[in-house]
């Protein structure tokens, strides 16, 4: 059976991986990139450390990035933005504060059940696109 984000981010981030990093990881199981990418990914955690971006959809546009980026097909940023707009369609923001304002404890056991919800989201969504860029690819 073949593997995919939803098969594997929400697990790594069961496992303590950060958000961004739990998709980078993905990415690496998936042979998308080599080890060193997690840890690119690591910065990119918590909204950047100061609540801005999350996590999960930063390390989800880096993916895009690798795979679409100015040396590959150079679609990233058209990509970024149907990502953007997919996302924000169930969460309406990416704001990592917005999105778990509700906790006031970053490292609580209810703040990360809430944040699997958006690795698990990122992952699907990217699972989606990629199989769609594959399907364009082709023709």
């Amino acid at each position: 059976m073949e593997k995919h984000f939803i098969d594997i981010a929400p697990d790594y981030f069961k496992q303590g991986f950060s958000c961004s990093e739990s998709i980078a990881k993905a990415a690496v199981d998936l042979g998308y990139a080599d080890e060193k990418f997690v840890s690119i990914a690591t910065s990119f955690s918590g909204g950047m450390s100061n609540g801005c971006l999350c996590g999960a959809v930063a390390g989800s546009m880096m993916v895009l990035g690798l795979l679409h980026g100015k040396y590959e097909d150079n679609i990233a940023r058209k990509l970024a933005d149907e990502f953007y707009k997919k996302f924000t369609s169930i969460h309406k923001v990416t704001c990592c504060k917005v999105l778990t304002r509700e906790f006031k404890e970053f490292h609580s056991p209810e703040r990360k059940a809430h944040c699997i919800n958006m690795v698990a989201d990122c992952a699907k969504i990217l699972d989606e696109m990629l199989v769609e860029t594959k399907e364009n690819a082709k023709l």
